[in-house]
């Protein structure tokens, strides 16, 4: 293995540095409390949120949007299919391999790659020679721009919005920060990998399976679907709603009632497309401007399709 950038256990985010009671300021401290949030179920993780001022989330609470209804997992918002592993899982394991760190299990997971920033932050502050700095310096910046900003701000935006006020504060705080260290780093000479490889976004002469397809996976779509916004949107439209994956909800809703669903879907994929746009902007390549393109792209072909009265042909 190569020789570690940071010097840590290899191990290192299930056995990062424990984070002590007190409020943390800006930095790798307050990233690193944030990081253990996710990483850590009810009532491991309530000396953290007490230390951040933040509500307590109950273990209900916790499972419903860690596990359930939002996993913090960037390959399920950079991956083609919206799902765990695969080549987007594959990509962060790279790079903690790279800095000569062993990649854990969950690699992808949102506490893991904080708590790596952190320490990478910390290591780069330690540093007493200028290249090593230096290197630090890229690494972090890397982490940050192709592994963190590239899909947290529309999951954290979409957090906010489960109706779990005690995550939704994290969510926030969590934006928050991140977005100061976007702001702060070398403005980013490119949008990340995973953007610029994307899959083409959908089109109206896709068939019904592509559609679904796209709708689930948010780099395809740009639209961050939860089984909340399903539930939700069954319900205003007067349809049943089936329990299952996110895939087989939309379709059922779709062979209910195609006009009304490719209309709530085009209203969604606008309400995000504003989302997108109103993030904290960034100096060079914003990925921001990307999602929301891609967003508003994922109205048109849903508005196209609903203007058909008809649902695409299978």
């Amino acid at each position: 293995m190569a020789a570690s950038l940071i010097g840590a256990d290899p191990e290192l985010p299930r056995g990062a540095r424990p984070v002590l009671p007190g409020p943390p300021p800006y930095g790798p401290e307050l990233l690193r409390a944030l990081g253990s949030v996710p990483a850590s179920p009810p009532p491991y993780c309530h000396a953290v949120t007490e230390s951040l001022s933040l509500p307590a989330p109950t273990a209900a609470e916790h499972t419903s949007v860690f596990v359930l209804a939002a996993p913090p997992h960037a390959a399920i918002h950079l991956g083609a299919h919206g799902k765990l592993g695969g080549e987007a899982l594959d990509r962060v394991a790279g790079f903690w391999r790279a800095i000569g760190l062993r990649p854990p299990q969950d690699a992808d997971h949102l506490g893991a790659l904080l708590m790596l920033y952190a320490e990478l932050a910390e290591a780069e502050t330690g540093a007493r020679r200028e290249p090593t700095r230096d290197r630090l310096r890229h690494a972090r910046e890397a982490l940050l721009f192709e592994h963190l900003w590239s899909w947290a701000p529309g999951y954290l935006t979409a957090v906010t919005g489960l109706g779990v006020p005690s995550l939704a504060a994290w969510a926030q705080l969590t934006l928050s920060a991140l977005g100061r260290e976007a702001r702060r780093a070398a403005p980013p000479s490119a949008l990340p990998l995973a953007l610029r490889t994307a899959p083409p976004p959908v089109t109206p002469a896709d068939g019904r399976g592509q559609l679904l397809d796209a709708l689930v996976a948010p780099v395809c779509s740009a639209v961050l679907l939860t089984g909340t916004d399903l539930r939700e949107a069954t319900a205003a439209a007067g349809l049943g709603y089936r329990v299952g994956e996110r895939r087989y909800t939309l379709q059922s809703m779709l062979d209910q009632d195609p006009e009304a669903t490719l209309g709530w879907l085009a209203g969604d994929a606008r309400r995000w497309a504003a989302l997108h746009a109103a993030q904290q902007p960034v100096a060079g390549h914003d990925p921001r401007h990307w999602w929301a393109r891609r967003a508003a792209r994922s109205a048109r072909t849903l508005r196209q399709l609903k203007a058909g009265l008809t649902a695409p042909a299978t």
